[in-house]
């Protein structure tokens, strides 16, 4: 027994250290990663797909939270006016400069990652990570040690798991990337379909994000697959072809730091429930907790206001996003709010603290009865 501790003990002081191991390749891991190898620290990143960026997304990124920040070129389309349909209504709101653009996944990883890369980070991707103990970690490449650890792996992070955090909010989005592009960018806010949810358009530069999100305390991914392809019938759009995709949002927040560990966006529950928005919070929940990390007394306002938000928006969807009736009428107040511009666009934005476009204004709306 004395011999097999001993072998076990210098395998362990034998294995390569890190001051912070990141589980995550997403917009949140690489965020966190680039911001502490800038500050000095030795950090590994693993992720377990080969190719990072690559997730189940809309693409769709706000002026108030990125979009004024990202490079042009990572930019696929911008839309200064914003479509939206529900029931009873119809408005196209519009501002002087963009309200949404979209992205590609794929592209904003592999930036994120060439920005990780240049200041230091150990990137290995197509790694499986088996097991989390106290100081290190195994995986199919080999054991790790680590000073801090960082779970930035999604809505089923085996980091939450390990620190026994449950994960019982969440949503479900749906989404297929058509060989088509469209003029306009649409939010359908059909009540009778999606309850709180939505369905959306959101042109990319050479196709288009079209799919549908809701909570899935109102609605399990069988019924949202077939209420949405029922709303592509409705509405004349032609997916053959395309595969529908579905991932889980957690919008479960209970905490992001837990001693030397940290949870990271979709990990920590951080995107929002109600729109389902998650590559901002994730980006700032990467980029504070480098900061907290480098030095515990670090400010955390931007991302305290980022909760108080999301939690807002976690209210919403519990005090309303179970009745049907419910759930339309407030559909109706909201795009009514919109329309009058007594509720602003960006009040709805996770990035709200950020200086924002100015107000949308109500522009050639028109009140329609029921959609048939």
């Amino acid at each position: 027994m004395l011999h097999a501790v001993t072998r076990r003990n210098l395998k362990i002081y034998a294995m390569q250290q890190f001051d912070t191991v990141i589980i995550g390749g997403g917009p949140g891991g690489l965020a966190c990663a680039a911001a502490l190898a800038n500050k000095g620290a030795k950090v590994l990143l693993l992720e377990r797909k080969r190719r990072l960026g690559a997730k189940v997304c809309a693409g769709g990124v706000t002026w108030s939270g990125l979009g004024a920040k990202l490079p042009p070129e990572l930019i696929e389309r911008s839309f200064a006016s914003q479509k939206i349909s529900s029931s009873w209504q119809t408005a196209t709101l519009h501002a002087r400069i963009p309200i949404i653009s979209t992205v590609n996944r794929m592209n904003l990883g592999r930036h994120m990652a060439e920005k990780a890369l240049a200041a230091g980070v150990t990137i290995q991707s197509g790694v499986t990570v088996r097991e989390i103990h106290d100081r290190h970690l195994t995986t199919s490449g080999g054991a790790f040690g680590y000073g801090t650890l960082v779970g930035a792996d999604g809505s089923s992070s085996l980091v939450r798991r390990y620190l026994r955090i449950p994960s019982e909010r969440m949503g479900i989005g749906i989404n297929c990337q058509v060989d088509a592009t469209f003029a306009e960018m649409e939010w359908c806010l059909d009540s009778k379909r999606f309850g709180c949810g939505y369905a959306w358009i959101f042109p990319h530069r050479e196709s288009t994000s079209i799919g549908a999100y809701v909570d899935r305390r109102a609605m399990n991914a069988s019924t949202l697959l077939e209420r949405f392809l029922g709303w592509c019938a409705h509405r004349g759009l032609d997916i053959r072809g395309c595969r529908p995709r579905a991932s889980l949002i957690n919008y479960d927040f209970r905490g992001y730091r837990f001693g030397n560990l940290f949870l990271v966006g979709d990990a920590a529950g951080l995107a929002s429930g109600l729109t389902g928005e998650g590559i901002y919070p994730a980006i700032l929940s990467g980029e504070t907790i480098a900061e907290l990390i480098a030095d515990p007394a670090a400010d955390t306002g931007k991302l305290d206001r980022l909760i108080h938000r999301q939690r807002h928006h976690h209210r919403f969807l519990t005090r309303v996003g179970k009745n049907r009736l419910c759930s339309l009428l407030c559909s109706e107040a909201i795009l009514l709010g919109l329309r009058t511009g007594l509720i602003p666009l960006h009040a709805l934005e996770m990035g709200a603290e950020q200086p924002a476009p100015p107000q949308p204004q109500p522009h050639r709306h028109r009140q329609q009865g029921p959609a048939r």
